[in-house]
């Protein structure tokens, strides 16, 4: 069983910048599986945020974040990180890492979580 923790969260102001990373417990997991960052906010459902895939590390990006998030990989690792720049108070949620099958097209493995807070 895969096990992915999440990291780098916390508060921040309006316009602030977080890193969060997210590590993977099985070694060269993030190699094999496309990785991505969604979140929760309170009253709303969980929304994919970023991705990168796992050969040519091609991203994609919400709406809301692109421009302002990067997500990037360091297989060395075996991290994921989701940079967040131009912090929104609207960018308040907890934040997750998840990784996709393959074969199955479904991100089936997710980690706890990490909360990020942010101030206007």
């Amino acid at each position: 069983q895969v096990q992915l923790e999440e990291s780098g969260g916390g508060l921040g102001q309006a316009g602030d910048s977080l890193r969060l990373s997210c590590v993977a417990s099985r070694r060269a997991f993030i190699m094999v599986y496309d990785m991505g960052w969604f979140r929760h906010a309170p009253g709303k459902e969980r929304e994919f945020v970023a991705g990168i895939s796992r050969s040519e590390s091609t991203t994609s990006y919400s709406d809301s974040v692109r421009g302002r998030f990067i997500i990037s990989r360091d297989n060395a690792r075996n991290t994921v990180y989701l940079q967040m720049n131009s912090l929104k108070p609207e960018d308040t949620a907890v934040y997750y890492c998840a990784g996709k099958s393959a074969t199955r097209g479904t991100y089936d493995y997710w980690g706890q979580g990490t909360q990020v807070t942010v101030s206007s």
